[in-house]
């Protein structure tokens, strides 16, 4: 049997919605259909806040190298408590997508917690390739760490979040944090987080060409962020963190991905790494859900549960 035959199932639920999704989701992307994508990824201020009782308030910031990059800041319209504060990385491979993308969870978190949420614009390659997305990151962290007072959160209560793509930059940004000494977190939740450029796992090669994002885009998008370093030996843990070696000192962690997706065997390793360097990582692997599942099909039975495991520990971070 091929390891294609032998890859575990889509659920019937989610399974259900792919062809619908066919040439909306990069399966099988090559660059030349990043144009394409860049366009469907992008959501717009609106599309994000609707009516919501929120405000969203951009700020320009340093970012890495002396370049400027912009961050936007939601909270809640009546905000006045010093509380929560969440950092936000969007996904997109780290080549597509905006600072609003995937970011419904902030407004849901501002209004819930009273939480002050920064989501950060990064610069995406291949136009920015490796160091430049996960320095904006951690440029954008240190700037809402050092402005807490003016943004109305606790600087003791700052947590990172992001998904995808932006799960790896925000592992990136947190190993970053810990080996220059930059903002103290809380904890970091990473879902479906992309940390390995190798292409060496078997959920790599199980998803080719099926799904949601499929080992082909994988690939195409890694050799965009890391040229023809990618897959060599002396790749940063901070832009790949599969690769980093030591991962003790890292805050409460909170990783899920789907079983039936090319990251599910990176992101249990990831897991496995951090507890046995004796690190504190809730960790679910969340049977027969394509990557992405919880935003693309949020009123799955799948979903469902992803998002009460997610707010669980969120509500067990932020209320010991």
């Amino acid at each position: 049997m091929t390891e294609k035959s032998k890859r575990p199932p889509f659920a019937v639920e989610l399974a259900g919605i792919l062809p619908a999704l066919e040439g909306y989701v990069p399966v099988n992307m090559q660059e030349a259909d990043l144009p394409r994508f860049r366009q469907l990824s992008s959501v717009t201020r609106e599309d994000l806040i609707g009516d919501a009782p929120v405000d969203c308030v951009d700020h320009v910031i340093p970012g890495f190298d002396g370049a400027e990059i912009i961050v936007s800041v939601i909270s809640r319209a009546d905000h006045k408590t010093a509380g929560p504060g969440i950092y936000h990385v969007h996904g997109g491979g780290m080549v597509m997508a905006n600072r609003f993308a995937g970011a419904r969870a902030l407004v849901d978190w501002a209004i819930k917690y009273d939480a002050v949420c920064v989501s950060v614009e990064y610069r995406l390659a291949p136009e920015f390739p490796a160091p430049v997305p996960v320095e904006d990151c951690y440029a954008g962290l240190q700037w809402m760490a050092a402005n807490a007072a003016m943004l109305g959160f606790d600087p003791d209560r700052l947590l990172i979040f992001g998904g995808s793509g932006g799960g790896g930059l925000s592992a990136g940004a947190t190993l970053l944090a810990r080996d220059r000494g930059g903002p103290p977190l809380l904890g970091q939740l990473l879902q479906c987080p992309m940390i390995d450029d190798r292409d060496c796992t078997a959920s790599s090669r199980q998803y080719e060409g099926v799904g949601v994002w499929d080992r082909t885009s994988n690939n195409t998008a890694w050799k965009m962020i890391l040229g023809e370093r990618c897959g060599a030996a002396d790749v940063s843990p901070y832009s790949a963190p599969a690769r980093a070696t030591d991962l003790s000192g890292l805050p409460p962690t909170f990783i899920d991905v789907g079983a039936a997706e090319v990251f599910r065997d990176e992101d249990v390793a990831y897991a496995s790494a951090i507890w046995a360097a004796g690190g504190d990582c809730e960790l679910h692997v969340w049977s027969g859900a394509f990557h992405g599942f919880y935003d693309i099909a949020p009123q799955s039975r799948q979903a469902q549960a992803c998002l009460v495991a997610r707010e669980a520990w969120l509500d067990r971070l932020l209320h010991p």
